[in-house]
């Protein structure tokens, strides 16, 4: 009988849990308009994804937990030229303009005036920005990253954040893609090698038993 893929990655030592620290962040990557409305090219229904998401930010704030946000946003000269070589591939994210509704975060979620929004340009949360330098200035030691999309921007941050030095956990629920199969593709991935794929409940029970992450 031929192994499964599973039995193929844990014979090859991939897949063991990551340490989950005392001082976790959220990271909620790019739940912005463009992502989270389907009237734009960018965007797909992630309703269920918000919602879960909003869910932990809730449990987070009452732990001490710091909610960190990205969008990603592009200037007119940005949006409209060349210098963005990312666009020439994904040129329906050109409506992703400093200043418009599309890169505004998703209204059903609480977005407050402390909390941190890096504005980035390319997929990972990590590539050209802050997110590093805040989370350690934060004494932060795990994220727990949610958002869309999970084959592109969800992904790469979580890839950046491992080898950053952060243990990474992505609860299920609190990320989507446009299409099932690159979200499982993915999930599997991240599993596999960068982090673990955990439950939305699994996540809110670790929060909760913080002690104040302040």
């Amino acid at each position: 009988m031929a192994d499964t893929v599973e039995d193929v990655y844990r014979h090859a030592g991939f897949g063991a849990p990551v340490r989950r620290g005392a001082r976790p962040a959220i990271v909620v990557v790019d739940l912005s308009r463009g992502f989270t409305d389907p009237a734009y090219p960018s965007g797909s229904e992630l309703s269920d994804v918000v919602a879960a998401t909003g869910t932990l930010i809730e449990a987070a704030r009452a732990q001490g937990v710091p909610v960190v946000f990205t969008t990603i946003a592009f200037t007119a000269a940005e949006a409209d030229g060349d210098a963005v070589a990312w666009l020439a591939k994904a040129p329906g994210m050109r409506v992703l303009r400093e200043g418009s509704d599309a890169v505004a975060i998703d209204a059903r979620l609480d977005l407050r005036p402390e909390d941190v929004v890096i504005v980035k340009k390319g997929a990972s949360a990590f590539f050209g920005t802050s997110l590093a330098a805040t989370l350690t200035a934060m004494g932060r030691d795990t994220v727990l990253i949610c958002g869309a999309t999970t084959s592109g921007c969800v992904r790469a941050t979580a890839v950046d954040a491992v080898q950053s030095g952060f243990s990474v956990l992505v609860p299920r629920e609190c990320v989507g893609d446009r299409a099932a199969g690159p979200h499982e593709a993915n999930l599997f991935d991240i599993q596999a090698k960068y982090g673990d794929v955990i439950g939305v409940h699994d996540a809110l029970d670790y929060v909760g038993k913080l002690h104040d992450a302040r």
